[in-house]
């Protein structure tokens, strides 16, 4: 850190030394900080390094395991943790795999399975020949969707269970079924009983969740009845789960969780009604240290840089991050507006620092192609982007995901995580 330059500081955070000196005496004066951060924080090559830069200034000021102190990740949507927190993952050592072996009196799989960039790779390979998707829209949001669509048009099924069509449904293999479910907002009704559902937040709180709003149709199911019913036709009488006890009352099923996990989840049909839920266990938060020393400890990073094998160093080389609007949940979009920027019935736009258009020779409104410079010899070029003038930092510009995905190489991702790295892709201009 001592050997890098101020100048270089500057021009890569777009921020002046005197701000971030002001910035860093008012986090020394500070008794108790909550750092929040998004996702363009991990979405680097050094994504998760990152992350533990982060923890690192925490730690120099005690603020973490105290009152109003702590990292705070802000997920893009309730069970992108509240999945893992109940064991669905694909790295075998984080379930509790021999607890469910007892409980169910089967062997569950042990083998390693696939993070979204293995899967994408594993279908380019023709390794992977069926994809069964719970919502969301996936072949949009995955990285080199150019080279992902023909690939997955091979696949001999896809299955989606939905609660809005998207691009993905037009994208599908030999075999495909859309199966339209009820969603989190609407009345779901079993056996003469209103259901309810859990959600895990970004604080690691769990809450119950009933639906509102009439259903869209009187033939839709839930997502729970329709993952039970094709468990029960494909399994019969062979499984020592009643699948149809589980899909009529869901309450059955979060007396199984807490079966699984007594510590986190005890109690737990009574305590999701708590006002503002209730806390899963941290040991941080207590500052209790899951560490061979038994302490907190200091990582040290590799490098400064966040992307170091994907720099923008030519002079028409800017900075490529993607970004989402209010009008979408994770990849669904729901309509073309974005009242947090201001854009209006299009999300085809290249967001851009005034400067760089006027050093471009570009204008605002003009239509522009940009293609990624990363050095793979592999064309990644994307057509009918909107110039907008927007305030951000010279160098960068903003694209929306997953509009912009097609931009993003399957191989540039967080090294230890393998999270596609979507902040820091060069592109340049392509009149």
């Amino acid at each position: 850190m001592r050997s890098t330059e101020w100048a270089e500081i500057e021009t890569t955070s777009a921020l002046t030394r005197e701000a971030l000196t002001e910035t860093a005496k008012e986090y020394s004066r500070a008794s108790a900080v909550i750092a929040n951060y998004g996702m363009g924080l991990t979405q680097h090559r050094m994504g998760v390094q990152n992350v533990r830069m982060l923890m690192n200034l925490l730690l120099l000021r005690g603020n973490i395991g105290k009152p109003g102190a702590g990292p705070s990740p802000v997920r893009g949507h309730s069970n992108v943790q509240g999945q893992r927190t109940v064991g669905i993952t694909e790295k075998p050592e984080l379930a509790p795999l021999d607890k469910l072996a007892h409980q169910y009196s089967f062997e569950p799989p042990r083998e390693k399975g696939l993070n979204t960039v293995e899967a994408c790779e594993a279908i380019l390979a023709g390794k992977v020949r069926a994809v069964f998707q719970l919502g969301g829209n996936l072949v949009r949001s995955v990285p080199d969707r150019f080279v992902i669509e023909p690939a997955w048009r091979n696949l001999r099924l896809t299955v989606s269970v939905t609660t809005k069509l998207n691009r993905s449904h037009l994208i599908h293999g030999a075999v495909s079924y859309i199966l339209p479910c009820l969603s989190r907002i609407e009345i779901d009704v079993l056996a003469g009983h209103a259901q309810a559902v859990s959600m895990e937040d970004s604080t690691g709180c769990m809450h119950g969740s009933r639906g509102v709003a009439k259903p869209a149709s009187e033939m839709l199911m839930s997502e729970q009845g329709i993952v039970a019913g094709i468990a029960q036709a494909t399994l019969g009488h062979a499984c020592t789960v009643d699948w149809t006890a589980w899909a009529n009352d869901y309450a059955l099923v979060r007396d199984a969780i807490a079966e699984t996990y007594p510590t986190i989840f005890h109690h737990f049909n009574e305590r999701m009604w708590t006002p503002g839920g209730f806390h899963r266990p941290i040991p941080a938060a207590e500052r209790k240290w899951d560490t061979k020393s038994g302490k907190a400890e200091f990582l040290t990073p590799t490098s400064l840089a966040e992307d170091p094998d994907m720099t923008a160093s030519e002079a028409d080389t800017l900075r490529l991050f993607t970004l989402r609007s209010d009008s979408q949940f994770n990849t669904t979009i729901y309509n073309l507006d974005d009242r947090f920027r201001g854009i209006h019935g299009n999300r085809m736009v290249l967001l851009m620092n005034e400067h760089d258009i006027d050093r471009l020779g570009l204008s605002p409104n003009q239509e522009v192609a940009v293609e990624t410079v990363a050095g793979d010899g592999v064309q990644r070029r994307l057509t009918g982007l909107k110039v907008v003038r927007y305030d951000m930092p010279a160098g960068c510009v903003g694209g929306y995901y997953p509009e912009c995905n097609p931009l993003l190489p399957l191989w540039h991702y967080a090294k230890e995580s393998k999270v596609p790295a979507a902040k820091s892709i060069p592109v340049r201009m392509v009149l």
